[in-house]
């Protein structure tokens, strides 16, 4: 196999292929004055089973349009199978016509992948998971849920007195299966958008008083969900609040809101170069890509990756 890595988030790919035990591909990704990007492969993929790592993460559109240029490099230079690896698949929250007159977006970065040739796609807690079915080309779906929790369950072996909330009614299926995972009972915030980067909570489902919390969710990005979620929990009597996070896309809104949060600490994972800050710990996933790219290599079954 050769293993290439766009410019993105080289540091996850180079300890993707540290765990495979084996170097990146020489690959030039450099822009021309103008700003169009250019790619060389400086080394022979003919014939190989090639896999090209590239979360679309901000700059999410110049990070797609570089992981096509490079799908289309390799697909002209013979590769035999072309895999993208999205640890973060962005755009995945435009999933549906919830206005009039919107684009589904999920399902034009779907096509525009699966027309620049790629052969498969591998990633990690998509925010809406039958976008799986917008691909006419085999997708593998991880969960994050197995990385953090061996983290979780170092961190805070005594879960007996920690409640698993979701911070909102749609995350809730998410949350039941930390909870099942921890042992621990399940609440749920019930929250009102008000906008794109403000959100009203509203209420609790379930008994949080004098206990620790644990709010999950697929991802953030203002952090404004999780925020919110924390200011009620407190309210009602929540001792110690955390926050585990599939991604974690964070700016300078989210780190300001974080910062002045009742949530403690916010564990992610290093699937976006944007999970850092003061209150973030990021938890590796490169074993887990690496196992899994491996294993297609192989032609062996993942199916034991996707615990959700």
């Amino acid at each position: 196999m050769k293993v290439i890595s766009g410019s993105a988030h080289r540091a996850l790919a180079e300890r993707i292929a540290e765990s495979l035990e084996q170097p990146l591909a020489d690959v030039q990704v450099t822009a021309f004055p103008d700003g169009e990007t250019f790619v060389k492969i400086d080394e022979n993929i003919r014939g190989e089973d090639v896999f090209i790592i590239q979360p679309s993460c901000p700059p999410t559109n110049h990070n797609i349009m570089e992981l096509l240029i490079m799908v289309d490099a390799a697909r002209r230079a013979s590769a035999e199978r072309i895999t993208a690896v999205m640890p973060f698949f962005g755009y995945a929250r435009q999933d549906r016509k919830d206005q009039p007159r919107v684009p589904i977006t999920a399902k034009l970065v779907a096509n525009l992948l699966t027309s620049a040739g790629v052969n498969r796609v591998l990633t990690m807690d998509l925010h809406a998971p039958q976008i799986q079915g917008f691909f006419d080309i085999p997708v593998d779906h991880l969960y994050a849920k197995s990385v953090l929790i061996d983290f979780l369950r170092k961190r805070h072996p005594d879960t007996s007195n920690l409640t698993v909330v979701s911070p909102d009614v749609g995350g809730s299926k998410m949350a039941r299966a930390y909870a099942d995972a921890l042992g621990t009972e399940l609440a749920i915030v019930a929250k009102h958008r008000v906008n794109a980067t403000k959100v009203e909570a509203m209420n609790v489902i379930g008994e949080v008083e004098g206990r620790d919390v644990l709010l999950v969710d697929d991802m953030t990005e203002t952090a404004g969900t999780l925020c919110a979620a924390a200011d009620i929990l407190r309210k009602h009597g929540a001792q110690r609040i955390f926050a585990g996070v599939s991604h974690a896309i964070l700016g300078d809104i989210a780190e300001e809101r974080l910062n002045a949060s009742e949530i403690e600490e916010i564990i992610t994972t290093d699937s976006t170069p944007q999970a850092v800050g003061s209150k973030v710990q990021a938890v590796g996933t490169a074993p887990l890509f690496a196992e899994a790219i491996r294993r297609i290599s192989l032609g062996e079954s993942i199916t034991t990756l996707f615990v959700e």
